[in-house]
């Protein structure tokens, strides 16, 4: 099912000055080791500057691939893609590497070195702005416990800061990295399934620091998420993918449970869709600065 009605801000006209975030225009994206279908087909997308939503779709859809090309991870094969009004790929190394600087993507499962205390692993977030002797002196002596503490805090981990990054669980380390984001200067947030490993009541919480921190910044914040009915009460836009293809781009409150069927029809949806107009849960989140 194919649904062409999009937000204002996707269907207004891109070009390099029209202050996008991103702009996408039939975005097609190969991985090296498939010969054959695309990981993303003919993507068409605006994101704004400020601008949150939720990517959902079953396993394979792309959504993991589509993020990577936003945090300019991928090449893409055909189309165009401009990332703050840039082709990052026509960009020289060193101001590609200045515009990477600028977004910051949270994998599912984040890359800390096993070793490491978490209060290093988080202070992390700043080495794109660190000097090389700043950051290596950081490894002995963290250069910030206090903010890397109240990071933590926002996710219920300020209690893990000088413990080992393969003492933690697969949800705390997921936690890890997304404090590691609060510290990042990012204008765009781009978080892989960040609640695969959380329970309801972390799971809550952690998309409600997400937003809260994004829109504290007014960063633009892109989440693909399984969680169908948390996606729906949290997120205003919802861009549903399915085999690399766009299948709709709506207002969360267009979304129907028949366009959730059809698109994980053979799949088993992570949880029914919430009716619309779902109430957003508010916990009292502290801001970390």
């Amino acid at each position: 099912m194919s649904v062409s009605s999009k937000p204002q801000a996707a269907t207004q006209a891109a070009g390099p000055n029209d202050g996008l975030t991103y702009s996408l225009r039939g975005l097609t994206v190969r991985h090296l080791a498939a010969a054959q279908a695309p990981a993303l087909h003919d993507i068409d997308l605006s994101i704004a500057p400020g601008e949150q939503l939720a990517l959902i779709g079953p396993s394979g859809a792309g959504k993991t691939t589509l993020l990577a090309t936003l945090a300019c991870a991928h090449r893409p094969a055909s189309g165009e893609l401009r990332v703050f009004g840039d082709d990052p790929w026509a960009l020289s190394e060193a101001a590609r590497h200045r515009l990477r600087a600028r977004l910051f993507l949270a994998p599912q499962t984040p890359p800390l070195p096993p070793r490491q205390r978490v209060v290093t692993a988080v202070l992390a977030a700043n080495l794109p702005h660190w000097s090389l002797w700043r950051a290596l002196v950081s490894l002995f002596k963290p250069a910030d416990p206090a903010a890397a503490y109240r990071a933590l805090e926002r996710f219920n981990l300020g209690s893990k800061l000088y413990a080992r990054v393969d003492r933690l669980s697969g949800g705390e380390r997921q936690r890890c990295g997304l404090a590691r984001l609060l510290l990042s200067s990012a204008q765009s947030l781009l978080v892989d399934e960040p609640l695969s490993a959380l329970d309801p009541a972390l799971s809550e919480l952690t998309l409600v620091a997400l937003r809260q921190e994004a829109r504290e910044r007014h960063a633009t914040l892109v989440c693909s998420l399984h969680q169908v009915d948390l996606a729906l009460a949290h997120f205003p836009r919802i861009v549903a993918l399915k085999d690399g293809r766009i299948v709709f781009d709506l207002p969360r409150e267009q979304v129907t449970p028949e366009m959730i069927a059809t698109l994980y029809q053979g799949e088993t949806a992570a949880a029914a869709p919430a009716p619309a107009g779902i109430a957003e849960p508010v916990l009292n989140v502290s801001v970390c600065h």
